[in-house]
């Protein structure tokens, strides 16, 4: 698995394509593939930060998924922003959201193969 990190509009989509040709891979905005599609393509989950705050609205355990599908599925690409920067949100919803997603994204860090952060359009490996 590979994770990449970064502030919003930074370019991390564009760092991660500029590896692959376009039909190498598929790309999925903010949501987990079907698990009874047929992946033959690597896989891109971005706007990972998006996905695991619906989880939570519809309070489901988005830790577990997650876990659940890169057992499945170990080639898969991550791309979330970094949301833990701040002003820490009034709203207890805005805390959780943020608090979650990053101890999420710790644990995808220790786990990851490599992990890049990407400021200004240029991806840094930092794992």
């Amino acid at each position: 698995m590979k994770l990449v990190i970064g502030g919003y509009s930074q370019g991390k989509l564009g760092v991660v394509l500029s590896n692959y040709k376009e039909e190498e891979v598929e790309v999925f905005d903010g949501l987990l593939p079907p698990d009874e599609e047929q992946l033959t393509k690597t896989v891109i989950i971005n706007h990972f930060h998006n996905w695991v705050r619906n989880r939570l609205l519809q309070e489901k355990k988005p830790e577990a998924e997650i876990e659940s599908y890169l057992k499945k599925h170990p080639q898969t690409i991550i791309i979330s922003d970094e949301i833990g920067n701040g002003i820490v949100p009034v709203d207890a919803f805005e805390r959780e959201y943020r608090e979650r997603t990053g101890r999420i994204l710790v644990n995808l860090a220790k786990q990851a193969d490599e992990v890049v952060r990407v400021i200004c359009g240029i991806g840094q490996k930092i794992k």
